[in-house]
């Protein structure tokens, strides 16, 4: 009955996904409305709004365009589930648009497998990511997938290997200027940034520990999907494919390392497993399994979000 529904994409169920995620974000952000007599603040809520459905759409986007997904609505669907289980990251605007340039990359850096304009998403690509890293310093990592890329698709062509580091002074020289100009201090900006916390006792309430055990366990479930059938998947896209696994890793080591823990450090993961997630559904199996798995999580999510008000 429920996969039913999101099986293909229609403009009734896509409607019906986008209004969800900013009614949730509405449900959150009413708790409290002391923000209400700020217009600096009902911009700020506003635009975290905005960015995190543009985040979701891009993620459909990056599914059906490189042939992930099917021509369903699960991408979409499974973004806001997965969203579902961190509403504080609706206060967090500096990791929704951390992750909002990480999509962008990521958008780059899966299509690279066409070889066209090959050196334009490198650049684009890197750009975005450094981009990224001056909302959360860690996102940098995600040059490791850069590298990966390259070696990947277009290790011969060695202009391929500097275009990260043009990209990297690009953005040093635009923020050294809007530094200079806003007499902020980038050294310690930078440094502050770099900081790096390994233990995870950040939990204020049982339910954010329970979240974050759900999450993980869901989690677990698709990445062993996604490797035990990689083989079995068209050749084509084991690349796509592979370059989603690393990204989900590489955004898991950042939630390790980066300093001011929290469930939202997770966000990172939430695209990369979405794309995981519509992959398993979409597999030949039983319609059975296809609710059961679809239905849990809807209950698992609604009790994350629920819990955590």
């Amino acid at each position: 009955m429920i996969t039913s529904v999101f099986k293909k994409s229609t403009l009734l169920n896509f409607s019906l996904i986008v209004f969800l995620i900013l009614f949730f974000d509405f449900i959150y952000q009413i708790q409290d409305l002391a923000w209400s007599n700020s217009a600096v603040l009902v911009i700020k809520k506003t635009a975290i709004g905005v960015v995190v459905l543009f985040s979701g759409l891009i993620t459909n986007f990056v599914s059906k365009r490189n042939n992930i997904s099917k021509d369903s609505g699960y991408s979409l669907l499974f973004f806001l589930l997965f969203l579902l289980f961190f509403p504080t990251l609706y206060d967090n605007i500096n990791l929704i648009f951390a992750n909002f340039f990480i999509l962008l990359a990521l958008r780059r850096l899966i299509s690279l497998q066409s070889q066209k304009s090959s050196k334009e998403k490198i650049f684009d690509a890197s750009l975005w990511i450094f981009v990224a890293s001056l909302f959360h310093f860690w996102c940098i990592i995600f040059l490791v997938l850069v590298f990966i890329s390259i070696i990947s698709h277009v290790s011969g062509d060695y202009r391929n290997w500097l275009l990260p580091f043009i990209a990297f002074f690009a953005i040093a020289i635009v923020f050294a200027m809007y530094s200079l100009a806003f007499n902020n201090d980038a050294i310690s900006y930078i440094t502050n940034g770099i900081e790096t916390n390994f233990s995870i006792d950040y939990f204020t309430n049982n339910y954010q520990n329970a979240a974050l055990s759900i999450y993980a366990t869901v989690a677990l479930f698709f990445v062993i999907s996604m490797v035990m059938t990689l083989s079995s998947r068209p050749l084509l896209l084991h690349a796509s494919f592979k370059k989603i696994l690393f990204a989900f890793f590489l955004s898991a080591i950042i939630y390790v390392i980066s300093d001011n823990k929290s469930n939202d450090l997770l966000v990172f993961t939430i695209a990369p497993l979405a794309m995981m997630a519509t992959a398993h559904i979409e597999m030949p199996q039983s319609k059975l399994n296809q609710e059961l798995a679809l239905g849990v999580l809807m209950l698992c999510s609604l009790f994350a979000f629920f819990s955590q008000l």
